[in-house]
């Protein structure tokens, strides 16, 4: 049956780093495009990163172009996002999801797989 795992989340200073990883299991992890979202409370749901099937491109949100990064390992059936120099701003529940698309897309209707999210929060 499918999995579909975060983890990385914690609590960090202004500044500081984080990596997190998004792993699946009972699926062809190279057939989705993977997104990754974030919700702070009181807040709707936005898009921070996503990556195609092939892993050749990406897309980011203004608020993280620079300081973010989105990688996938096919090989090992798992997504990674790396942030670097977090702010306040970036506390939130981060998600990762699958959609079976070839590029990213940005529409939450297109994504068929969530995970549970893993909480990030960036406070001194």
């Amino acid at each position: 049956q499918l999995q579909l795992v975060e983890s990385g989340g914690g609590l960090v200073q202004p500044g500081g780093s984080l990596r997190l990883s998004c792993a699946a299991s009972g699926l062809t992890w190279r057939f989705y495009a993977i997104g990754w979202f974030r919700q702070a409370p009181g807040k709707e749901r936005e898009g921070v990163s996503c990556i195609n099937r092939s892993g050749d491109n990406t897309n980011y949100a203004d608020s993280v172009k620079g300081r973010f990064t989105v990688s996938r390992d096919n090989a090992k059936n798992t997504v990674y996002l790396q942030m670097n120099s977090l702010k306040p701003e970036d506390t939130a529940v981060y998600y990762c999801a699958l959609a079976p698309s070839n590029g990213c897309t940005w529409r939450l209707q297109d994504y068929n797989y969530w995970g549970q999210g893993t909480q990030v929060t960036v406070s001194s």
